[in-house]
């Protein structure tokens, strides 16, 4: 749970970060990829998260509007993901205190406390950027070490991936 803005901030960075490493490790061809019939593709995965980015802080009373748009290049995803990323962080900085966490406004036919709200933001994008990562090696791709060594990476370092 997000105890004040500045842990959120912090975890928010590298989370974003972790993200934008994502979709850097994507080609506009891989957009496409679809592993069953039905299910999501990279590319609208991708673009899920870009769109809560606008979609959940519109809740908030953050003067944020919810944006609805469909890109279909990585560095059109990227650029807007870095976008709307920034304009969260400003929109919090300008508008909420530490005491703001503790608001409650209606989520989803609930209420929450804005400290869950982000908190939700954070594991949302999480949560699905873990499916991407299995998409990207079901196509191919080589996949970027977020919280430690991709195999690639353990590889490149000489050292045996575990298995």
């Amino acid at each position: 749970m997000i105890n004040s803005l500045k842990e959120f901030y912090k975890t928010w960075q590298h989370e974003s970060q972790s993200t934008i490493k994502v979709f850097q490790h994507l080609t506009d061809e891989s957009l496409s990829t679809r592993v069953y019939e039905g299910g999501r593709t990279l590319g609208k995965l991708a673009n899920h998260i870009v769109e809560t980015l606008s979609e959940l802080p519109s809740k908030l009373c953050l003067g944020i509007s919810e944006k609805h748009a469909h890109y279909v290049s990585v560095n059109e995803l990227i650029e807007v993901y870095k976008k709307d990323s920034a304009a969260l962080i400003e929109a919090i900085k300008e508008k909420w205190t530490d005491d703001s966490l503790h608001e409650k406004h209606n989520m989803y036919g609930e209420e929450w406390k804005n400290n869950l709200s982000l908190w939700v933001l954070i594991t949302h994008q999480i949560h699905h950027r873990g499916q991407m990562t299995v998409l990207m090696r079901q196509a191919g791709l080589k996949v970027p070490g977020i919280y430690g060594p991709a195999k690639e990476e353990w590889e490149a370092m000489g050292i045996p991936a575990m298995e």
